[in-house]
């Protein structure tokens, strides 16, 4: 493959996914790691993409993937990352579930549970949830973004902080490789915050793509986080990390 070609799909590739690591690379081009730095470094030289250690991210922290591409990006993946999470989840429990693909996911997965009370600020999985008979969901108001059906705002926020339920399902736009829960929207970013101090055990389920994805606003701290799921190891930062604070991870292949 031509060069130019190369940098193109590598580009595309970020994009469309947020992150890519060199070894994901090193392995779709069936090139050496110096010939991957090397793009990587002048793509960057050329603000086409961040460079980052193991990898690659957007070049702006400002603006997310847009959310009919991320409903598709690692689909498969997060089905099976919200199927280990939801096997924690009794029936009879209490529960947030957040704004995102993710989240949506755990949604679709609850639906052979019974006798859940949900509180979310998610337009998408208050729709699914509802065709649950035993099932009582508490929609958040708040304003409803066009884009996405999710909830927010100081009315979010008020309504989240009146509860006290035994699990939050959070959803992230990225975590930093020293433990940074990471997202793009101030105002999503505060309702999370009252998810995570409302949850008796805050749920955390993300793909591969998320490690190491830069975002501008910092939600929090990994060690806030009670149980991860995800489809590959973490970087060995963040590992460290989750060992240091006892956090229970599962890696769902």
């Amino acid at each position: 493959m031509k060069q130019s070609k190369r940098h193109q799909e590598i580009i595309d590739l970020v994009m469309s996914q947020g992150y890519v690591s060199t070894d994901d690379l090193v392995a779709r081009f069936n090139v050496s790691p110096q010939t991957i730095r090397r793009d990587l470094n002048e793509l960057a030289d050329e603000n086409k993409i961040r460079r980052h250690h193991g990898g690659a991210t957007v070049p702006s922290s400002s603006v997310n993937t847009a959310y009919t591409t991320r409903q598709v990006l690692q689909l498969e993946q997060k089905d099976r990352i919200a199927q280990a999470l939801v096997s924690h989840i009794p029936d009879g429990a209490t529960l947030f579930i957040d704004i995102g693909t993710t989240p949506e996911a755990v949604a679709r997965a609850l639906m052979n549970h019974k006798d859940l009370r949900i509180v979310t600020n998610n337009l998408n999985v208050a729709s699914l949830l509802m065709a649950k008979e035993d099932f009582r969901v508490i929609l958040a108001g708040g304003e409803v973004r066009n884009r996405d059906g999710g909830i927010v705002g100081e009315a979010t926020l008020d309504f989240v902080s009146q509860f006290r339920l035994d699990f939050g399902i959070l959803g992230i736009s990225g975590i930093d490789l020293d433990g940074s829960l990471l997202d793009f929207d101030y105002h999503e970013v505060r309702v999370k915050q009252a998810i995570i101090e409302n949850s008796r055990c805050v749920m955390l389920g993300v793909d591969h793509t998320k490690f190491g994805r830069n975002a501008m606003v910092n939600l929090g701290d990994i060690s806030q986080v009670n149980m991860l799921f995800t489809d590959q190891l973490p970087p060995v930062s963040l590992v460290e990390r989750l060992q240091e604070n006892e956090i229970h991870f599962e890696v769902v292949v």
